[in-house]
């Protein structure tokens, strides 16, 4: 890529106003490249929460007031969304209060005024989908970095934010009474077929000594949505051929961590920011696979350096369910 895609993170919101502008009714889905620059001891530290935005209720304020303080002890670089921001239906419009009551006055911890890497959830395609990607979001909450797939260089990390909506069928054939905001999108197949290019090269260029892709849908989930064909079929044999470490994703309004008998690749889905499932949905998976499911409301820390990637679930209480790390060295002296 030339190094004039290339956007330091303090510019971002400039050039995001263009990008809009000019993207609103495109179906490239050409991946833009955003630079967020790791600590000077070389390491990058950040969040993941999913499907959140419900004005407080359902503890997302507790699961806020957690991230917050984790946040702080990790001294973390930025947050990352994994879809379904505000329900039910996403944005009605730029002046929407759902916005300031589901986002700016949840997330007041200190150490959660970071860049918001945010992707789109089917239920944020339900709404006006424009104001979520609108550049004056970002004047309301400079914090705020949603588009539909980019790319964060956070030098010994590259993370690849797909939008994976587009890809599942049901919301196109049978969308029940559902509307769907399609503006960028068609035609589909153009979109798609765009995309999955765009991530294919970006992955196999990426330097980078870990490669993190974070979508909404999940690929592989023993939750209430289970295993997305789509992705299965489209999307992860790119991701096995690039050797991704994580699939990062929400959907599931659970806490679930899945490894793969075939590959490195590591599921990791943080859905519980808000509203969980009921007790007990859990469908049937290989043992051998899973390992660690959550039926409740929490999030993922991440901390990341040149030798180790470290992973840990936090429930609503900022308690520490499950972790789990991986040495590169080790792994790639194994294989």
């Amino acid at each position: 890529m030339a190094a004039l895609n290339y956007k330091p993170v303090n510019l971002i919101y400039y050039v995001y106003n263009l990008i809009i502008i000019f993207s609103a009714h495109s179906s490239t889905a050409e991946l833009r490249r955003l630079l967020q620059p790791a600590k000077p001891d070389g390491t990058v530290s950040f969040l993941v929460i999913g499907d959140w935005g419900r004005r407080g209720s359902y503890n997302q304020s507790q699961v806020a007031l957690q991230m917050g303080e984790i946040g702080e002890k990790l001294d973390i670089d930025f947050v990352i969304s994994t879809g379904d921001n505000f329900y039910d239906n996403g944005l009605t419009s730029l002046h929407d209060s759902l916005f300031e009551d589901s986002f700016s006055n949840i997330y007041i911890a200190p150490s959660l005024q970071k860049p918001w890497y945010t992707v789109l959830g089917n239920h944020d395609y339900r709404g006006d989908v424009m104001a979520q990607l609108s550049p004056m979001l970002s004047a309301l909450e400079n914090r705020w970095v949603c588009m539909r797939s980019f790319i964060v260089n956070a030098e010994i990390v590259d993370l690849f934010f797909i939008d994976t909506t587009p890809f599942i069928d049901k919301y196109f054939v049978q969308p029940n009474k559902h509307v769907y905001d399609w503006r960028g999108i068609l035609p589909r197949q153009t979109y798609l077929n765009n995309l999955l290019k765009e991530a294919d090269e970006a992955l196999r260029e990426s330097i980078a000594k870990w490669k993190i892709v974070i979508g909404h849908h999940t690929i592989k989930s023993a939750g209430h949505h289970g295993n997305t064909i789509e992705l299965e079929k489209s999307l992860l044999p790119i991701l096995h051929k690039n050797e991704v470490d994580l699939y990062v994703n929400g959907h599931d309004h659970c806490l679930e961590h899945i490894s793969s008998v075939d590959s490195k690749i590591q599921f990791m889905t943080s859905g519980g920011g808000s509203k969980a499932w009921k007790g007990g949905d859990l469908n049937n998976f290989d043992p051998q696979e899973m390992r660690f499911y959550y039926d409740g409301q929490g999030f993922m820390s991440v901390h990341v350096s040149e030798a180790e990637l470290r992973v840990v679930f936090h429930d609503v209480f900022g308690h520490v369910l499950h972790h789990w790390k991986n040495n590169k060295e080790a792994l790639y002296f194994a294989s």
